[in-house]
């Protein structure tokens, strides 16, 4: 097991848009070292997710899971996804504000965020994928790819909504459980 440190906002990887993974080095011993390190580092710091700048690398990889998270009880179950060169497309105008923390961001704030989208990328064995995503699910997926393109939750969220996550709990985070445990199952994933 390879747990990683993971980048805090300031540091430069974090700003750096990461670069195709050419799909001949998927079964690449450097790329599916940067896998295993993603899955290890994302589920010791109990992570939705982390993209591989995070960590310092520059490659189109993210890696999605969540499995009765402590820090996301909220968050509907997602199995281990582990996503090469990941492309999304928005695909219809319904969004949702939703109260997102970050692993590399010591603050949470309120992002908007499309609930419906379809999802292409390879997986560690080079397999294409199709699939869509809703809900929250759907946002994990963006704020992941957001990632990937130098992009952090300051650059989206309402500043007057951004707090750390002590204030959250204390303040906010009851009536954004309330809220979005409505949305969820309105929506679902």
């Amino acid at each position: 097991m390879t747990v990683r440190d993971i980048h805090s906002i300031g540091h430069p990887a974090l700003r750096a848009p990461a670069a195709a993974v050419p799909p001949a080095e998927i079964a690449s011993e450097r790329t599916q070292g940067i896998v295993d390190d993603l899955i290890d580092t994302m589920r010791r710091a109990n992570g939705a997710g982390l993209a591989a700048n995070q960590i310092g690398e520059t490659a189109r990889i993210v890696v999605i899971e969540v499995n009765e998270n402590p820090r996301y009880p909220y968050k509907p179950p997602i199995e281990l996804t582990v996503a090469i060169n990941p492309e999304l497309e928005v695909l219809d105008d319904e969004t949702v504000v939703i109260n997102e923390g970050c692993l590399s961001v010591p603050l949470r704030g309120d992002v908007v965020r499309s609930v419906n989208l379809g999802v292409r990328y390879f997986d560690r064995e080079g397999t294409e994928h199709c699939t869509r995503a809703r809900g929250l699910t759907a946002g994990t997926w963006q704020h992941e790819c957001d990632h990937l393109d130098g992009i952090l939750i300051t650059d989206r969220a309402d500043p007057s909504t951004l707090c750390t996550w002590d204030e959250f709990e204390q303040h906010h985070r009851d009536a954004f459980i309330e809220r979005i445990s409505r949305f969820n199952e309105r929506v679902g994933t």
